[in-house]
């Protein structure tokens, strides 16, 4: 393959080039109540739009407690509006001058986004005030916001990847918050009210624990001004602490029968890596290999191309601050399902023993070298690439040094990590399926 390196030197230096010119995201700070906060920045000229996010650390999913689905719900229902306009009326504010305003809550953190042309971005940041200062948070909004989750809830009980899915969270991350569906559970949702809500967003809303995203046309001065504008609205707080849930060591295996007419397979291990870590370069390329990677992937060859176990079979390392896993899925015929397990096993055990083969870590090279210039269209994409690489530990333009490291990448270097992480084979499984077709 020695006829690859000349070409993926070439392909790396014209992305830099191109990055380059694209790419200009800075870490600024401003003082609010005095409290320095980061603001993560972008100038871009190409159009005149402007977008800003306010990020709340520590106020997803996993700060839930004893009640599933609480930071989602509170989101939901700050999607209700203001007290003064309620839902519709403010709706209809943002819609006659074409703002987006929206919360939105994951594992751990919760997001207001803003975007707006930018002649009407000042009244987008009214808007986002006025929703931090007076949400709509009223008896009637609560109970609009359970009935319509209570109805997702009810609809994803037929839904069996996500049935999958949460009985694999259970599995893997037993005694800790993350064991939790984000959405909740009828149980949880039907228990909230009023009070929680409050106490939730009243606890999690402030300046200690708050970053700032924020890009397009629009000087540095501009935007600290706009930063400090929305954050004046919240308290100082404390910084919290994020838990981390550990993924089991143990492996476990959940069937769950339904009216499936396929066997729906969740698979996941843990993956010892913190957030930050130099080496997660290795870890991209690896999990591209063993099964992001759809077709040409080790899972995908194993279990669809060789055999016909399966339309698709995937896997990926998800490196977060509050987790880190291996995960994957398929899906296969009821009958199958015991095959499916064994094989996946058996590909992982493969993978981590022996390692990829040099044709392997070649094409890998290929598609994430080739493909990078995709990932950095557009604003809100090079925005929240920079908002990453600052809040799991990185310094802004890592993406670009991930690059040159995965350029220069050895197999030796490649398997000898892989071959570190066997923790990758303490596969639990979480299984649906027609278990009286299965027979």
């Amino acid at each position: 393959m020695k006829f690859l390196k000349p070409f993926l030197k070439k392909s790396i230096a014209t992305l830099l080039v191109i990055q380059g010119a694209l790419l200009s995201q800075e870490l600024l700070h401003v003082n609010v109540k005095g409290v320095e906060v980061p603001v993560v920045f972008e100038q871009s000229t190409t159009l005149p739009i402007v977008s800003l996010q306010l990020v709340m650390q520590v106020a997803g999913s996993i700060e839930d407690g004893n009640t599933p689905g609480l930071a989602r719900f509170v989101a939901s229902v700050l999607g209700e509006g203001t007290k003064t306009l309620g839902a519709v009326g403010f709706a209809k504010k943002l819609e006659q001058r074409a703002i987006t305003l929206s919360a939105n809550a994951g594992t751990e953190t919760l997001v207001f986004e803003l975007g707006a042309l930018k002649e009407a971005f000042d009244e987008g940041i009214v808007h986002l005030n006025a929703l931090l200062q007076e949400p709509n948070f009223t008896k009637e909004s609560v109970e609009k916001v359970r009935l319509m989750t209570l109805g997702s809830i009810s609809r994803r009980a037929s839904d069996f990847d996500y049935v999958a899915t949460t009985a694999l969270r259970e599995l893997m991350f037993e005694g800790t918050p993350l064991a939790h569906p984000g959405l909740g559970t009828s149980a949880s949702i039907k228990a909230l009210g009023l009070k929680e809500v409050e106490a939730f967003f009243r606890t999690h809303m402030d300046l200690s624990n708050a970053i700032v995203v924020i890009g397009g046309d629009l000087s540095q001065e501009e935007a600290k001004a706009y930063a400090k504008n929305v954050l004046a609205t919240l308290e100082v707080g404390t910084k919290r602490p994020l838990p981390y849930a550990q993924v089991t060591k143990t492996p476990k295996v959940s069937v769950l029968q339904k009216p499936s007419e396929q066997a729906y397979i969740y698979f996941g291990a843990p993956f010892y890596m913190q957030s930050g870590d130099a080496d997660s370069h290795k870890a991209r390329v690896a999990a591209f290999i063993l099964g992001e990677s759809g077709f040409g992937s080790r899972l995908m060859e194993e279990i669809r191309v060789k055999r016909g176990l399966a339309y698709s079979a995937y896997g990926k390392i998800s490196i977060n601050r509050s987790s880190s896993k291996f995960t994957g899925h398929l899906q296969t015929k009821n009958e199958n399902k015991d095959e499916a397990m064994v094989l996946v096993r058996s590909v992982v055990e493969d993978f981590v023993k022996g390692g990829v083969s040099e044709e392997e870590l070649a094409q890998a090279k290929r598609f994430l070298l080739g493909s990078e210039p995709l990932r950095t269209e557009t604003l809100s994409q090079r925005l929240s690439r920079a908002f990453f690489e600052y809040y799991r530990g990185f310094a802004l333009g890592y993406s670009k040094e991930q690059l040159q490291k995965i350029e220069t990448l050895s197999l030796e270097e490649l398997n000898a990590f892989i071959a570190s992480h066997a923790e990758i084979a303490q596969l639990s499984f979480a299984v649906v399926t027609n278990v009286d077709a299965a027979q």
